[in-house]
This record gives structure tokens, C-alpha cells and sequence, in this order.
């Protein structure tokens, strides 16, 4: 039987948390990663990161993926401790760009003394005031894709205007640590907002998932622990004026399908079960061994869930939105006519 409700899959790249070594060898292991997620037709990928080890970081990374993909969501961990969010808004708008409308970003905060002290701004503050900030990067970043109405760009060659300055938007944004006047350098993104994630396993990030991203990840151990974290999601989203059906619980599942029990095979009636019940969105999968698992996910269990009709057989979009089944929003400055 078919279900009446999509199924959302996506995969992690990265072999551990932390960065990745800049050689040709890894860039092209990351490359064929993610044409097995593609083939498979999973919503996208994720690319964790970590200040902890040195290379390329997760954005660099899947910027390099995008030109060699095609259709699979690129979304690399950023970190917003000690970044400045209106750098990261231009790079996470830049891979919009450069994948063509597939780009997301996975919110993550810096909590470890030994992490501050590479930067030397700051000591770490307390968790609860790391997530509130992040919240802040999320809402600022969203202010400043919509800073360029849809139409600003003018690019007439023959009167020398790039833009339509009126369409053009300051944010005057002030938070508790950081102030952003605007507007962005980077014309409004191909999705009008690249999805947000946020790995909401920890309590102290869980309001910041309801209030401002598209995804939420979490951990559970039963389908019932899923059930009551998407319903709390969804009640806190709603809290915040959202509506929670344009929020995706996605449960994050750490899986080593060589002692696996049952299989790929098992891993889909899992998968099935919990989604058709109504637990989960879908699963974000992490896989102990990504060369290995990833490949075996792919040629077993979602081919097992093609079989019964659960899992898209082929794209039917073409951005990380139309993948989620996520509306591409409307610039707020353009509808609420804002001054410029």
C-alpha cells in the first residue's frame, strides 16, 4: 500500500565529526558520497564539521559537491559561535547559487572552552545563551536573503544598472551579541531561503528548531519517544506563531549495516514502521562507515522502500524545498513593503 505521506530520507557524509583533509583524494570521496545519495533519490545530504580537526570546512566542502550533483539537498554544519553571521548568510546564499537551489544549513554552536580559545573573542558562554544567539544568527540570516527582492537585479548592459536600489533592503538587525545593518552582497537566493536544520536531540536547542528551521533532527529510542519529541516540535512551533506543517522531524540514526540486525532489510521495516505511524517525517541517517553503509542503505533499504511505494522513485523537484515539500517564502520586505 502507498502511504499518503511523504517519506524524507537524507544521509551523512562526513566519516566522524570534524572537518575533512583538503586532498583531491577526499574531495573525491565526497563527490561519489553523494552521487549514491543522488542515485537513491534522498532529500540531501548532510556534511557535519568541527573546529576540533584542521581542512576544508563543510561549506568549502559541498560547494565543491555541488557542481558534480544535480538534485541531492547540500547541508553542511555551521557553526554560529564564533562566526559573523553576515559572512555566514553570503556563504550559505553562495551555495544556493552554485547548486542551483539545493543548499541548507545545519545550525550548530561552539559550547567548549578549547574552542573559544582559538578565537580568542570571547570566553563560552553558557549553552542556553548559545542557542538563543544561534536563533538570532537564523532570524538575521532570513532578514538578509529577503534584503534583495526577487527582481532587484536589473543587469542592463546598455544603462550600466545592475540593480533597482529601491528593491534593496536595510535589516537594522540588533541581537544580544551582534548587529547587522544590511543589506546582504549576495542577490536573494534561488530558494528564497535555504532550509534551515537543527539538531534538536539537546533540550537547550529544541526551541531554537521550533521557532526558526524547516528540519528538525532527533534521537529517540522507540517509535513512542519520536511521537511525543515531533508533537512537542510542533506545539512550540505553533507557540511561535509557525505553522508546524512546514516543520520535518527527521529521526537521526547512527546505523553500522555490517552487524546491523536484520539488514538493510530490517533498517526499512523500521523505517517504515515508525514513519507510518506518524513517529517520524522521515530519518537522517549516520552511517558508522559511509563508503560502506551509505552504498548498502541505498541498494538495500530504499529499494526496499521503492518496492513497497514508500520512497520516490525519481525526483520530482528540483530544489531542497521542493524535495521537503517546503513553500519557497515570500520576501518579507516585499510584502510588508518595508522602507529600503
Amino acid at each position: 500500500m502507498t502511504s499518503t505521506r511523504t517519506l524524507h530520507l537524507a544521509a551523512e557524509l562526513a566519516p566522524g565529526s570534524g572537518r575533512t583533509d583538503p586532498g583531491p583524494e577526499t574531495a573525491g570521496r565526497t563527490v561519489a558520497l553523494a552521487r549514491i545519495a543522488e542515485a537513491a533519490g534522498l532529500d540531501f545530504v548532510t556534511h557535519d564539521d568541527s573546529y576540533a580537526r584542521p581542512g576544508l570546512d563543510a561549506l568549502a566542502t559541498l560547494a565543491r559537491v555541488a557542481p558534480e550533483t544535480r538534485s541531492v539537498g547540500l547541508v553542511p554544519t555551521v557553526h554560529t559561535t564564533h562566526t559573523e553571521p553576515f559572512h555566514v548568510q553570503a556563504a550559505v546564499a553562495t551555495l544556493d547559487w552554485v547548486s542551483r537551489g539545493r543548499a541548507g544549513w545545519g545550525i550548530a554552536v561552539s559550547p567548549t572552552g578549547a574552542e573559544a580559545r582559538l578565537f580568542g573573542r570571547r570566553p563560552a558562554p553558557p549553552v542556553a545563551e548559545l542557542w538563543q544567539e544561534a536563533g538570532e544568527v537564523a532570524e538575521v540570516s532570513r532578514k538578509l536573503w529577503d534584503s534583495w527582492e526577487d527582481d532587484a537585479e536589473i543587469r542592463d548592459v546598455a544603462t550600466g544598472r545592475f540593480v533597482d536600489r529601491r528593491k534593496l533592503h536595510y535589516v537594522d538587525f540588533q541581537g544580544a551579541t551582534f548587529s547587522v545593518k544590511g543589506p546582504s552582497i549576495v542577490p536573494r537566493p534561488p530558494q528564497g531561503n535555504p532550509v534551515t536544520v537543527v539538531d534538536a536531540t539537546r533540550p537547550a536547542a529544541r526551541d531554537t528548531a521550533a521557532h526558526h528551521a524547516d528540519v528538525a533532527l532527533v534521537r529517540a529510542s522507540s517509535a513512542e519517544e519520536a511521537a511525543a519529541l515531533r508533537a512537542e516540535l510542533h506545539r512550540a512551533a505553533r507557540a511561535h506563531g509557525r505553522d508546524p506543517g512546514q516543520l520535518r522531524v527527521l529521526l537521526s540514526l547512527t546505523v553500522d549495516l555490517d552487524v546491523y540486525e536484520g539488514g538493510p532489510g530490517a533498517l526499512a521495516e523500521l523505517i517504515a514502521g515508525w514513519h507510518g505511524g506518524a513517529a517520524v517525517d522521515g530519518f537522517h541517517l549516520v552511517p558508522a562507515v559511509p563508503e560502506r553503509d551509505l552504498e548498502r542503505f541505498a541498494a538495500g533499504t530504499v529499494a526496499r522502500l521503492r518496492e513497497r511505494g514508500l520512497f520516490r522513485t525519481a525526483y520530482e523537484g528540483s530544489t531542497l524545498r521542493d524535495h521537503l515539500g517546503l513553500a519557497r517564502p515570500v520576501s518579507q520586505y516585499a510584502t510588508t513593503g518595508a522602507g529600503s
